[in-house]
């Protein structure tokens, strides 16, 4: 698939408050949209294999990467290679952000 209609993709609850929409992906790279209630949790975790870029593109979030707190609004982003305890807080509704994963999450694609 060479193109993404917005329109054709439904989002996927994740529940407490969260929901992502797979946006696409190649065997090296995924693209995800995930939006977030206000104060939905993106629990701290770490991949053992994957490294993530995440861009806000809505709303802020409170983020923790490798331990270092900040609050990131629009146009921000964090890095999270493999291994790296990160973690969100939504701090508004609706805050949305738009993960980069490499290599391709198999896992989501399994739902």
């Amino acid at each position: 698939m060479h193109f993404y209609d917005a329109n054709a993709s439904h989002w996927t609850e994740l529940g407490d408050g969260i929901r992502r929409k797979i946006i696409g992906h190649t065997p090296q790279l995924m693209s995800v949209l995930v939006e977030f209630d206000k104060g939905a949790i993106g629990t701290p975790h770490a991949h053992d294999v994957h490294d993530q870029i995440a861009m806000v593109i809505a709303g802020s979030f409170m983020v923790e990467v490798g331990g270092e707190k900040r609050v990131l609004r629009t146009g921000d982003a964090f890095i999270a290679p493999h291994n790296c305890t990160h973690g969100v807080v939504a701090l508004e509704d609706k805050s949305t952000l738009l993960d980069q994963f490499s290599p391709c999450r198999d896992d989501y694609l399994a739902l």
